[in-house]
């Protein structure tokens, strides 16, 4: 599914559902929207919802190597403002295609810390919740929370030595602070990135697991 944003192209992938019950927007981790995206889609799909994977890196960005990512997600975590325009942009695609309106937010890895991003924006309350998996949760400088967002999710790996334990219990001590309304849940064993099959940090319980609870969010916040 091809867009534009400010000129420039990009590519989504979208997975209908008969009868959906709601509309789920998916961010990529920081090699780009790929098949493990499109793959995630079409599982919500079969699961009742309809789903939209935005893309946040743009046509023609090169995202092969560790190098290629790093420019492309420190060049957005530089530039806020330009991803809050671009995830902003994905959800509108996203929801004028889709015959419903209500959306959850769910990222991946760098797609997580894009997730919150949109939840502590002016956008926060276009979705009626934000998961990520094994994400990013550092809180910018400059940036805060302030307890009014929608509710939070987060499904992380025990063992992710990328965004650590210590990480998730900052966050939790800022969201606690705010007054949010949140969720934490550590696999045990779990590295970063334990979801993307296929993968030698590819783990089947923790995937299973944190899967279970998402769709435990999306039944819970679809329906309220």
């Amino acid at each position: 599914m091809a867009y534009t944003v400010r000129g420039e192209s990009f590519t989504g992938y979208w997975a209908e559902a008969e009868n959906p019950k709601g509309l789920v927007i998916i961010v990529h981790d920081w090699d780009g929207m790929t098949d493990y995206e499109r793959k995630r889609a079409d599982m919500l799909a079969e699961m009742g919802y309809n789903a939209f994977a935005l893309d946040m890196f743009g046509d023609g960005t090169p995202a092969e190597t560790v190098d290629h990512r790093r420019a492309a997600t420190g060049a957005l975590y530089q530039d806020r403002d330009r991803m809050r325009a671009l995830v902003q942009a994905g959800v509108e695609q996203a929801q004028a295609r889709s015959s419903v309106d209500d959306i959850i937010v769910k990222g991946y890895c760098f797609g997580g810390a894009v997730a919150l991003e949109m939840a502590r924006s002016d956008m926060g309350d276009m979705a009626s919740g934000y998961a990520t998996f094994h994400g990013g949760l550092s809180t910018p400088e400059g940036q805060a929370w302030d307890g009014d967002e929608p509710p939070v999710l987060v499904l992380h790996g025990g063992a992710d030595t990328s965004i650590t334990m210590e990480d998730v219990a900052t966050f939790a001590t800022e969201l606690e602070a705010a007054g949010n309304t949140y969720t934490i849940e550590v696999y045990s064993n779990a590295p970063h990135a334990f979801t993307v099959f296929g993968s030698d940090r590819y783990q089947e319980r923790a995937d299973a697991a944190s899967w279970e609870t998402f769709s435990a969010f999306l039944d819970e916040h679809f329906a309220s």
